[in-house]
């Protein structure tokens, strides 16, 4: 599958989920990307959630490309990281 993704620098914290939210376009269409604190603390470290994202941005985005070639998308058509 030839998708064309890209990763505006649009991330937010959301206090209720608890992750960050990204977006990325896939061929134009909008999808969330969602990395929850505990997914960042555990991979990278303690710190704050906005910082630890910023700091492995470019991990992350690679990460969330390869779930979304893989229709890792849930039935809210969001990508969640474990």
């Amino acid at each position: 599958m030839n998708q064309a993704i890209h990763f505006p620098d649009r991330e937010e914290w959301d206090a209720i989920q608890q992750a960050v939210l990204f977006p990325a376009l896939v061929n134009g269409m909008a999808v969330t990307c969602a990395i929850p604190y505990a997914a960042l603390r555990a991979r990278f470290g303690a710190g704050e959630a906005m910082a630890l994202f910023g700091a492995h941005r470019w991990d992350i985005e690679e990460e969330a490309e390869q779930l979304i070639r893989k229709d890792a998308i849930n039935d809210q058509g969001w990508i969640w990281f474990s």
